[in-house]
């Protein structure tokens, strides 16, 4: 297995592009053309987990948190990251980090835990707008299929449960080739008219380059005339959080303990109950604090995330409950993604779960 064609799944499905801009998401050792032998999952690398992996015979560490958040300006082993890093590199091994991308697409982190609680009709909190474009183009109306056809395979066109959408008029477009052209219609030196179709689409910026190749590559033009445009529209299906709801409503200490028994928790740290039931359930994993407003404007019976600092608790008002049920606990599941993803795709390829418990909180 090469481990760029192991990137290109995770990147589909998260597209680093995705990543916000704090943070350091890709390849951080090793080279995409580097052969793998095995892949250990896991939430976080330390050097247990790099140590797993040499015993495993991997040769790849695929981690949600990236180890390397900030610049190293020495690599001499005075601390974990660092020692963590020259180990990774001793052995040859790469790691690869799909953090905050994978948190914003719908399909990742908080669908994971949404699935685990057994939430239905789950919807992005807080999606992101201006990420989504529309592309504009001319094409000769008996050649709009194929142009039409070759964009959609790009990945233009979606919008939510729609795919193939596009808007189409009829004109006529002009032009003069001069001498150096070689026109797919008209002379050179003649003023042509032409029968055209206005093509519009949408897609995902981060797929710009992809959809401009398509179009240049299957329109039939010498030089392809385009417009593009940049949307304030909100993508559903990219940003922060998740807002689902129970099948049937829950009292507020069956769903705490419904969390505990789910997420394997000592304890919960929560507001003060409200004494009514929980059926509408806002989330985030890891630091999801931001959300709360987001949750509360929603009627959100229950937030669940973590890293709640003392002060945010009152942020409640009293209009929801709140459950910090922990970092490492919210988002332990995360590494089943990454199986899922690689597995679907390469099935025979050698993947493991991690065995360490790389969390740093500890209860007594």
């Amino acid at each position: 297995m090469i481990l760029k064609n192991i990137i290109s799944e995770l990147e589909k499905f998260a597209p680093i592009s995705l990543q916000e801009t704090y943070d350091n998401c890709g390849l951080l050792t090793g080279n995409k053309e580097q052969q793998i032998t095995g892949a250990i999952l896991c939430l976080d690398c330390t050097e247990d987990v790099i140590e797993e992996a040499i015993n495993r015979n991997c040769n790849l560490v695929i981690a949600h948190h990236p180890i390397v958040f900030v610049g190293l300006k020495k690599l001499n082993g005075s601390n974990y990251v660092e020692r963590t890093i020259i180990k990774a590199i001793q052995n040859n091994i790469a790691i690869y980090a799909c953090h905050t991308n994978l948190d914003n697409v719908k399909l990742g982190v908080n669908n994971k835990i949404a699935q685990k609680i057994g939430l239905i009709n789950a919807q992005v909190l807080a999606p992101k707008k201006s990420i989504i474009k529309k592309i504009v183009t001319f094409v000769p109306t008996l050649n709009l299929e194929n142009v039409r056809t070759a964009l959609f395979n790009a990945g233009a066109g979606n919008i939510g449960n729609y795919t193939n959408c596009s808007y189409v008029l009829e004109g006529t477009g002009s032009f003069k080739a001069n001498e150096n052209a070689n026109p797919f219609v008209g002379e050179n030196g003649k003023l042509h008219f032409e029968k055209e179709t206005r093509l519009e689409v949408i897609f995902e910026s981060f797929n710009e380059q992809k959809i401009i190749t398509a179009l240049k590559e299957n329109h039939p033009y010498e030089e392809v005339a385009y417009d593009l445009y940049n949307l304030e529209n909100f993508n559903n299906e990219v940003g922060s959080g998740l807002i689902g709801e129970l099948p049937i409503p829950m009292t507020e200490n069956d769903f705490l303990n419904h969390l505990k028994i789910v997420f394997n928790l000592k304890s919960v740290k929560h507001t003060k109950f409200l004494e009514k039931k929980i059926q509408k359930v806002s989330l985030c994993g890891g630091s999801g604090s931001f959300l709360l407003k987001n949750a509360i404007n929603l009627k959100s019976d229950i937030y669940i995330s973590s890293d709640f600092k003392y002060h945010e608790f009152f942020d409640a008002e009293n209009s929801i409950l709140i459950a910090d049920i922990g970092h490492y606990e919210s988002e332990q599941f995360t590494p089943e993604i990454f199986y899922e993803i690689i597995s679907n795709k390469f099935p025979t390829f050698a993947l493991y779960l991690t065995e360490i418990n790389t969390n740093p909180v500890n209860y007594f």
